[in-house]
């Protein structure tokens, strides 16, 4: 038997997201982020449509920015972890990909390593995500010794990262615009730091360029607000079929350890999907599904390749139906909380044995 799970990318939505990015944060410079396969949805496939309609992609490392140049992408791209070492450093030169500068082993690098030509970069300040970026006390020195530095072709801008846009009325939000602010007051370049959360919640930090993510693939950046309520349209819709269907009388079980035992006469429907495709294996009973656009229960253990469902309730499905497990009729959202977990954790599993296609919107 073929493999049935499927990932349908509709790319009208994800132009409409985009477009939803631009009425938010109207007049500022988008750099859209497609790393870790453009959260799942395929690196390529999202590149193809985004990048004509935006004024730079991001990726997270060099392998990917490489794979973007092999396919004849030339838009301005950021390689958000920057360099490690020398050959990575050549590469972005090679590559004509910028890249971000957070950490000191990075400026030794620059200031030893000779270049063919030199590199774009962005200065990362760490203004209170305590992952990675210089101390912003450090800003003038640091932007100082970039902009003497031959292997630099400009200091493109300045950027920080925001920890707790996903709730804006937390004050760490205020607090990291403040630090970031005072820091680069005097400093020459532009400035970055709204991802998807902040574009939609905290206008006063959208600056000059804003880094929209989850949104442009219809997941919520925001801990208290639905995708549809927000405006932003689901990217992917991931389905499969039943292969198999049953009966189970009261007291009878399904799945590894037994988790759930039926309390009536119980259909039982069996899906192909499972962890193996990135569908999450701790998923728990309750966790909804649709088949033939009816919302129904997981039920039992999720498995390698199969989930079963309780379509009790459902008298007419059969064997070859479709199973839509998130995206189109179903929030990843809302599958990601029964999961407990987040939409980005569940878009970015899904594995490269899911047959991916895409189309326009519907």
């Amino acid at each position: 038997m073929r493999r049935t799970a499927s990932a349908q990318l509709c790319l009208g939505h994800l132009s409409a997201n985009l477009a939803r990015v631009r009425v938010a944060a109207p007049g500022r410079r988008i750099m859209a982020v497609i790393k870790a396969e453009a959260y799942g949805h395929g690196l390529l496939q999202v590149a193809e449509c985004l990048a004509p309609q935006v004024d730079a992609l991001a990726v997270s490392c060099l392998d990917e920015a490489s794979a973007l140049r092999e396919a004849g992408y030339r838009q301005p791209v950021l390689a958000l972890q920057g360099f490690k070492d020398e050959r990575d450093l050549h590469s972005a030169a090679q590559l004509g990909v910028a890249v971000t500068v957070h950490e000191d082993s990075q400026l030794r690098r620059l200031a030893t390593t000779r270049l063919q030509r030199p590199v774009q970069v962005w200065l990362k300040l760490d203004t209170g995500m305590g992952r990675l970026g210089f101390a912003p006390s450090r800003a003038t020195e640091l932007m100082a010794a970039l902009t003497a530095n031959t292997n630099v072709a400009a200091v493109t801008g300045l950027m920080t990262h925001l920890a707790c846009a996903d709730t804006p009325h937390r004050p760490e939000n205020a607090t990291q615009l403040a630090r970031f602010q005072a820091a680069t007051r005097h400093l020459p370049g532009e400035r970055s730091l709204a991802n998807s959360a902040a574009i939609l919640a905290l206008p006063n930090t959208h600056a000059d360029w804003v880094r929209p993510g989850i949104m442009l693939y219809g997941g919520s950046p925001l801990a208290d607000q639905s995708a549809a309520a927000l405006g932003l349209h689901p990217v992917m819709t991931l389905t499969t079929r039943l292969i198999g269907i049953h009966t189970l009388m009261p007291g009878e079980a399904v799945g590894y350890g037994a988790t759930w035992r039926s309390e009536r006469p119980s259909r039982v429907g069996v899906a192909a999907i499972g962890y193996a495709d990135g569908y999450p294996r701790h998923a728990p009973s309750g966790t909804p599904v649709l088949v033939r656009g009816q919302r129904v229960p997981l039920i039992g253990r999720v498995s390698m390749d199969m989930i079963t469902v309780d379509l009790t309730d459902l008298e007419t499905v059969q064997v070859g139906d479709q199973v839509t497990l998130w995206g189109q009729g179903l929030p990843v959202d809302e599958v990601a909380m029964a999961a407990g977990t987040i939409s980005y954790d569940l878009l970015c599993r899904v594995h490269d044995r899911v047959r991916v296609t895409t189309g326009p919107m519907s």
